[in-house]
């Protein structure tokens, strides 16, 4: 009978979401692979068996990051409304941006000094915001937006990229309803875009 493999895909999901959370809450100085392991109950021979390293291990949590962002993304199924279809995918940002704080800082905040992409990764992480780049692109050649020059993507990613970061910084004013505000932000933000019938 095979031995159990003990560093399995769990695990390594486990020590990516403890590093994470090590970074958010207490910054780049307190992520070393010794604390990692003691704090997700293994061995620092099983974070270097899965991840080599502390560089490789970043880059792992970059990519898992905006893995995870772009599975939520994806989620949201194209409809005959590209509109709705744009509002939906920025409902799903903010959801993913909730359900993973401690990954937000990872992919937008620089939360590992010196930590730079491979070019792999940034292709990755790029991909993550393709539904957002073909729901622009499907209402565009249909006629409901009106992005000739390419800038809508940058415009409604900024917008979703803005209050998200507020919200998770806790710099939204406490008597704010976010997600009915954050909902009515992006209608506008839509509508903006949407040419007039």
């Amino acid at each position: 009978m095979p031995r159990p493999k003990t560093h399995d895909e769990a695990l390594r999901l486990r020590l990516l979401d403890r590093a994470g959370e090590l970074l958010s809450r207490e910054g780049a100085t307190a992520l070393s692979l010794r604390k990692l392991a003691a704090d997700a109950g293994t061995s620092t021979t099983a974070v270097y068996s899965l991840f080599g390293g502390k560089p490789a291990l970043v880059r792992e949590l970059y990519v898992e990051a905006f893995r995870r962002l772009g599975g939520r993304l994806r989620a949201v199924a194209p409809t005959d409304d590209p509109a709705e279809d744009l509002i939906r995918l920025g409902l799903a940002y903010r959801e993913s941006a909730l359900a993973d704080p401690h990954l937000y800082g990872v992919m937008f905040g620089g939360a590992v000094p010196g930590f730079e992409p491979d070019e792999a990764a940034t292709a990755q992480s790029r991909a993550a915001l393709a539904p957002l780049l073909e729901v622009i692109a499907t209402g565009t050649r249909a006629g409901v937006f009106t992005d000739h020059d390419g800038t809508m993507a940058m415009g409604c990613w900024g917008i979703v990229h803005g209050l998200v970061s507020l919200e998770l910084c806790g710099n939204l004013p406490p008597e704010i309803d976010v997600p009915t505000t954050y909902e009515r932000a992006l209608r506008a933000n839509t509508a903006g875009w949407t040419r007039v019938r």
